[in-house]
């Protein structure tokens, strides 16, 4: 390639030889086949198919029939390779450029790969997601249709795309991780529908540039640390959309910052460097890297550079834009298929002859396999147009706007790509112009709307939490029983004896986190556990809080059942971005095909110091929408919130508070039985002039509170939400309104926060305005940390004192001459 100018987008980094870690070098041109001719014609077949895919998906998007495209032309080769180590029982968590790898394996079709592209919402077209992801974006399907587990080992797994740039690292760990747990707990050895002795690899890929993310780092770091069977492909292909490589890694090579992670007899990395065209050197490294790592969990990291992206980093646009003639002159000298096919001539495997003949059968069977994707996409659509034009003609026979009405079933039926969006736009139409009439065709048209506005929830909106018999919402409720004789002890200690009811009753739970095992948490609720239980039972974890939820994604995945700790409630944004991308929206965006029941456990609230007492609860429950969110007063609560759970398939959020740790209460007498049903509010203390709707740490200062105004005349109902997602499924919250016709949301988050949501939970979604008097009130914290000291939890967050007086103000204005 020429010099670099200014005027030209940097060039990568290119290498003379292939490097591996025994120091080996290949110049592509292998004395001896790696596979027979056989093997290797199809191969190139699975290669060249993916690419007219490709192309051909391109095409689909800029005619207009798909709405955007991101796709895997100039990585096929080496993912060719990886298939070829891929086994029953592996797992892939991967990005949005591995329809190679995903033919290859037989994970995903051709016709898959198109349905997915239309957004074709029938998950037996397009398994992965029902249309609702992006194309690109591959899972394979762990739960049956009643949302219990497959067996896991008779398939080849991969976990659920997300688009966010290394976003798959996290999970990644945690599938990887499972396998070492497998392997080295006894007890896991019945579980063999999810694991065959632990020795299962788990396959990452990611894009050069997106090493650049800490999730990256993060990442590789732990797995060095735990030593778990993972498998990372880099595929450099130069650039990150328009930005080159001098602009995203340090020294343009992954794998040159990476080599102090190379093996040496304290551990580390297998570290290969290959370039994306040499066939015979990738599959070579893959097979034998692949199979240490399988053998010995050790990790590998594969470097596959000089790949190309033929048709640019999206539909979005044209890397014409960004790159030099010269480069784009050099990415069509190396594209890794023409190379492929130049090897496969001079190495005798086959002639230009025959590679044009299975060429030309390649286009036919891409071209077919996209009809078959289009037609059955658009029949459906087309069946639903049919019926709603029979209804609107018999509207049109007796209508006063038969002409208008027509004109509306015309255009719809002329319509050559058309989408549910446009029948529900014509169908509205109609009915607005009709409605008053209350025909017998109208009302039809009606019902076939609600009909079908029904089955568009379940295609779009399905699947947010568990729809199995396991699912939360499912699980009864066990109350706590005590002895007679039961002593008061510290609330952690109520904590400690169910952690350790849960370990003993299933072997598929653990805890990781960081300070958990040891010294058992900062806060002891763990303590002697990792002495009883043993290290991987009861782990500690590196200061790194995304992977260590990814550490529970991944093995959650594979049927374990983790607690995660996030030590304090404020580093939960260390890990939020994996939580609400990644793990909350997992059920759905598969609509029901893989589920992670994973435990997260933080505390939060009260603590004097700004990050260690913050209590960001609005921003949770708009962001983790898919996740329980579950926010006990006390650690009894807490206990049984942990028992439902674990005896759940949803995945939750459990906040604790952090003042409760040392509080007294009794330890149930069956600890490790008893259940707090999720979504039923607790009222606890009845009155009759206002209703006070909170949770948590503020339920004592909502319960000293109303002691004083019971002395000033005012009865102050307390009501306990006790989860915030799901909210008071059985509206019972509006019966207090009823009594009292005053209410006021308390919490500790900032304004407009968490009291914003739950007053509309009540007072629009229960229709609680109906029964108010006054207007309502809601007490917040400020909108700014908490400042230190006690002084500063005072004048920084809501106290007894502000809801006293939220409480006068409200009665002055119904007895001015009393309050």
């Amino acid at each position: 390639m020429p010099e670099k100018t200014r005027a030209q987008a940097p060039k990568i980094k290119i290498k003379e030889k292939l490097t591996t870690t025994n120091g080996e070098a290949s110049n592509g041109h292998a004395e001896k086949l790696p596979y027979a001719k056989e093997e290797i014609l199809k191969d190139y077949r699975i290669a060249h198919q993916s690419r007219l895919a490709s192309v051909l998906g391109r095409r689909e998007v800029l005619t207009g029939k798909a709405k955007f495209g991101i796709f895997g032309d100039g990585k096929e080769v080496p993912q060719i390779a990886m298939a070829k180590a891929f086994r029953k029982g592996d797992w892939r968590a991967g990005y949005y450029r591995d329809q190679t790898f995903m033919f290859a394996t037989g994970t995903s079709s051709i016709q898959e790969f198109f349905a997915q592209l239309y957004a074709h919402t029938d998950v037996d077209a397009e398994p992965a997601s029902a249309g609702r992801m992006m194309n690109g974006h591959f899972a394979t399907r762990s739960l049956n249709p009643d949302g219990s587990w497959k067996n896991l080992m008779e398939i080849k797994n991969s976990s659920a795309d997300i688009s966010p740039t290394a976003g798959q690292m996290p999970r990644l760990v945690g599938l990887a991780y499972a396998s070492k747990l497998f392997r080295e707990l006894p007890e896991l050895k019945q579980f063999d529908q999810f694991s065959n002795g632990g020795n299962e690899v788990a396959f990452g890929t990611i894009g050069n540039a997106s090493t650049s993310e800490g999730l990256f780092f993060e990442a590789v770091n732990a797995a060095g640390v735990l030593k778990i069977p993972m498998v990372v492909s880099v595929w450099d292909d130069g650039y990150g959309i328009s930005v080159g490589a001098e602009y995203q890694t340090c020294k343009q090579s992954i794998s040159d910052i990476l080599s102090g992670f190379g093996l040496s007899d304290q551990g580390g990395y297998q570290l290969y460097t290959i370039k994306g065209w040499d066939y015979p050197a990738l599959c070579k490294a893959y097979q034998e890297g692949v199979e240490r790592t399988r053998k010995d969990h050790i990790p590998a990291l594969y470097h596959i550079t000089e790949l190309t992206q033929p048709q640019g980093h999206s539909t979005s646009g044209s890397h014409e834009r960004y790159k030099s003639k010269a480069r784009l002159a050099w990415e069509q000298e190396n594209d890794c298929i023409k190379l492929m096919r130049d090897w496969m001539i001079k190495s005798g495997v086959t002639t230009d002859e025959a590679l044009e003949s299975i060429e030309a059968e390649n286009k036919q069977i891409v071209d077919e396999a996209k009809s078959r994707a289009w037609e059955a996409y658009l029949a459906p659509i087309k069946k639903e147009i049919e019926q709603v034009t029979a209804i609107i003609a018999k509207i049109a026979e007796t209508s006063e706007k038969s002409d208008v009405i027509l004109k509306i079933s015309i255009e719809l039926q002329g319509l050559k790509e058309p989408q549910r969006r446009d029948i529900f736009a014509a169908v509205n139409k109609i009915l607005r112009h009709t409605g008053a009439s209350h025909s017998e065709a109208t009302l039809e048209l009606a019902k076939w709307r609600d009909e079908n506005r029904a089955l568009n929830d379940a295609r779009y909106s399905s699947h947010m939490y568990s729809e199995s018999k396991e699912a939360a919402r499912h699980i009864e409720e066990v109350k706590p029983t005590y002895s007679m004789d039961a002593a008061k002890v510290d609330g952690r200690q109520v904590l400690q004896a169910c952690f350790d009811a849960a370990l003993t009753r299933d072997p598929r739970v653990f805890a990781i986190g960081e300070d958990i095992g040891t010294i058992g948490d900062v806060n002891l609720a763990f303590e002697g556990l990792q002495a009883k239980h043993g290290l991987l039972r009861v782990t500690d974890t590196g200061i790194r809080e995304a992977t260590i939820l990814g550490q529970g994604i991944g093995a959650a995945m594979r049927g374990l059942r983790p607690i995660v700790e996030i030590q304090y409630l404020d580093y939960l944004l260390y890990a939020f971005e994996t939580m609400s991308d990644d793990l909350a929206t997992l059920q759905w965006r598969t609509m029901g095909g893989q589920k992670a029941p994973v435990i997260v456990r933080t505390r939060g609230h009260r603590l004097e110091g700004v990050w260690h007492s913050g209590s960001p609860m609005g921003m949770i429950v708009s962001a983790l929408r898919g996740m329980l969110v579950l926010v006990p007063r006390n650690m009894t609560q807490a206990a049984g919130f942990y028992n439902t759970m674990l005896a759940s398939d949803d995945t939750a959020l459990i906040v604790e508070v952090l003042s409760g740790y040392r509080l007294k209460e009794v330890i149930p007498s069956n600890i490790g039985d008893f259940k707090v049903p999720v979504g039923i509010p607790e009222v606890l203390r009845a009155g009759t002039d206002i209703t006070i709707v909170t949770y948590g740490a503020c339920c004592r200062f909502a319960m000293d509170a109303a002691k004083e105004l019971d002395t000033l005349g005012i009865s102050l109902e307390v009501i306990d939400v006790q989860s915030l997602l799901p909210f008071d499924t059985k509206h019972s919250i509006i019966e207090s309104l009823k009594r009292t016709n005053r209410v006021i949301f308390f919490d500790e988050d900032v304004p407009g926060g968490a009291t914003s949501y739950m007053l509309r939970e009540v007072l629009e979604n229960q229709d609680g305005y109906r029964w108010l008097d006054s207007k309502p009130v809601t007490i917040t914290a400020k909108p700014h940390r908490p400042a230190y000291g006690s002084d500063g939890d005072y004048f920084s967050k809501p106290q007894a004192d502000d809801v006293i007086e939220a409480s006068i103000a409200l009665m002055h204005e119904a007895e001015p001459t009393k309050f």
